[in-house]
């Protein structure tokens, strides 16, 4: 996907080409000749969540009111792409300003948006989900983490693990059972409540330096005004969020196929074997027609998404087909380009090795692919009741 495609795709319009143009230069810049150091690292440095803030990046779609540009998802859309495009996944931007601020907005009060969006919209405060916990990954209802009723408060205890974002961030939304209720509430949690803990930044197979912790809850008391929404709405707000958040796996694992096909087209074209370059070869160019045909039907698709969730027509069982057949079809991609690399595309030094293991986790984050068919057959039935 360079300038050229993107130009051309029907959902943008000549606004948002500066914004892109300003978005990749920063992302080229500030982020990408960092990023070895902080995939080492094992996180990337809050001073760059600021710098991001400073250019609009991040929470782009908040109301001004409340300090964001209050622009459409297409400026969202650009970011995601950006920073997939560059291979640059470290920078927890997405999960902080398309899956934690949205719940702010469309849910929280009065207080909690005047109180909290302004500095997530800089950068100054970070934000993460708490919902994966080690018994209860994509079922929520095996939840164990309560929340206990206590004078004009609650307590939480529990137990979370997965979360991006983990060791940076400021402020989690909490999903929690009621100590009487079989149904989940969300709770605004801060990192500096007594009785909250960090634990070990998580050891994972690739996407090193996203911070991915476990977390732990000790009796952590929080005010009434702490609640996100009403009280055991909180599944029905989960699934509201889930449509948005798959569809930016959809959008960022398209990029990211993008981005490994260009790589893979770059390498053959320069690569001898046998006197010949390996793009002469047909089964390179067969292979390479192959995915490009299925690049082409991916953008198709997560671009009618967009546009689906612009109008507000996005739904549960149409945000899941858009994410299984795009993550699948990435993997394929990574796979197949790999392949295409021999020896060279088993080592890190290559873009494509490092993009073939960061990959396999858009198959799982969100829902696992299982859990998208899932919710697809449901949909078949559903609708012919």
């Amino acid at each position: 996907m360079d300038d050229s495609t993107t130009q051309t795709r029907e959902i943008f319009g000549d606004e948002h080409a500066e914004v892109r143009t300003q978005t990749r230069r920063f992302i080229a810049e500030r982020i990408a000749p960092f990023h070895e150091q902080w995939e080492k690292d094992g996180r990337v440095p809050r001073s760059i969540w600021q710098e991001a803030g400073e250019l609009g990046m991040l929470c782009p779609t908040v109301p001004e009111q409340y300090g964001g540009l209050g622009v459409d998802f297409l400026y969202s859309v650009i970011v995601m792409e950006e920073l997939s495009l560059a291979h640059t996944t470290g920078p927890g931007f997405v999960v902080h300003s398309e899956m934690v601020t949205p719940y702010l907005v469309n849910f929280g009060t009065e207080e909690q948006k005047s109180h909290w969006l302004p500095r997530m919209v800089t950068g100054e405060v970070i934000g993460a989900v708490a919902m994966s916990e080690p018994s209860a990954g994509s079922d929520l209802r095996g939840m164990r983490t309560r929340a206990v009723r206590k004078g004009d408060g609650y307590v939480i205890s529990g137990q979370k693990v997965f979360i991006s974002n983990g060791q940076l961030a400021d402020l989690f939304v909490v999903a929690a059972k009621l100590e009487d209720s079989d149904k989940i509430s969300l709770f605004l949690v801060e990192s500096d409540r007594p009785g909250f803990a960090r634990g070990r930044a998580l050891d994972k197979l690739g996407v090193h330096a996203q911070d991915t912790s476990e977390l732990f809850f000790d009796q952590v008391t929080v005010p009434r005004e702490n609640i996100l929404g009403e009280e055991d709405a909180g599944l029905r707000y989960l699934r509201a969020g889930l449509a948005r958040e798959r569809l930016t796996i959809a959008i960022s694992s398209q990029a990211r196929a993008e981005a490994i096909f260009r790589d893979t087209v770059s390498y053959v074209t320069g690569r001898k074997v046998f006197e010949q370059y390996l793009s002469e070869l047909q089964n390179t160019r067969f292979t390479l027609a192959s995915i490009r045909a299925e690049l082409e039907a991916g953008q198709a698709l997560v671009d009618r998404q967009i546009s689906r969730y612009l109008a507000g027509e996005l739904d549960e069982t149409t945000a899941a087909m858009a994410k299984l057949w795009v993550t699948e079809m990435q993997g394929r991609t990574a796979d197949a380009c790999l392949q295409l690399h021999g020896g060279w595309g088993y080592m890190r030094e290559y873009s494509v090795a490092r993009a073939f293991v960061d990959s396999r986790v858009d198959r799982i984050t969100g829902g696992t692919s299982e859990i998208m068919k899932e919710i697809i057959a449901r949909g078949i039935w559903d609708a012919r009741r």
